[in-house]
């Protein structure tokens, strides 16, 4: 009875929890005084415990062993939203579902449909990106593609995986910032 105790002890081990962190920037002066950044849109391939290593070769890959420390949306939406505030001094900027009593100003909307390594091993983050003015929608929507990719190989070292997906989010952020410093003000 001793002995299968310790193999089953043996046998439960945790995995190893990863998160994306906020990465410094270049501050950008202007830009709306409030911005919501909602909770962004995640390929459903991706959004799950495990950590999505490589698509490749018609597989998905996970990382053996490692998962997000929380859901991947909320995450990515917490590490923009503080890579963003870091670019637009003077701007409050949050999260959607946040316990905030203000109302924004403008809005920060964003598709993921890549975020792993590529079949050569570098990250890959691709998707889209809205940046446009709260109040009637008849105001202009700046939308384009995100592309980014790492200019290192990750190979199989997850820490290095969630390094470079967290430089992709601060690159995302980067072209948010100068997205908001254009935007018109909303129209009431």
């Amino acid at each position: 009875m001793l002995g299968l105790t310790g193999l089953l002890a043996g046998c439960s081990s945790d995995p190893t929890l990863y998160t994306l962190a906020p990465l410094p920037g270049v501050s950008q002066a202007g830009g709306p005084t409030v911005v919501e950044v909602r909770t962004p849109v995640v390929a459903a391939r991706l959004d799950r415990d495990s950590i999505v290593r490589a698509n490749d070769d018609y597989q998905m890959k996970l990382v053996s062993g490692g998962s997000w420390s929380e859901a991947l949306p909320e995450m990515i939406n917490h590490t923009l939203t503080t890579d963003l505030a870091q670019r637009l001094p003077g701007t409050t900027v949050f999260s959607q579902n946040d316990a905030v009593s203000t109302t924004p100003r403008a809005y920060v909307e964003l598709t993921i449909r890549n975020f792993e390594a590529d079949s050569a091993g570098h990250v890959l983050v691709t998707g889209s990106l809205a940046v446009h003015p709260a109040g009637t929608m008849i105001s202009p929507v700046m939308t384009g593609p995100i592309v980014w990719q790492s200019s290192d190989v990750v190979g199989t070292d997850t820490r290095k995986l969630v390094q470079d997906l967290s430089q992709g989010v601060a690159s995302i952020a980067d072209q948010a910032a100068a997205k908001l410093r254009i935007l018109p003000p909303p129209v009431e």
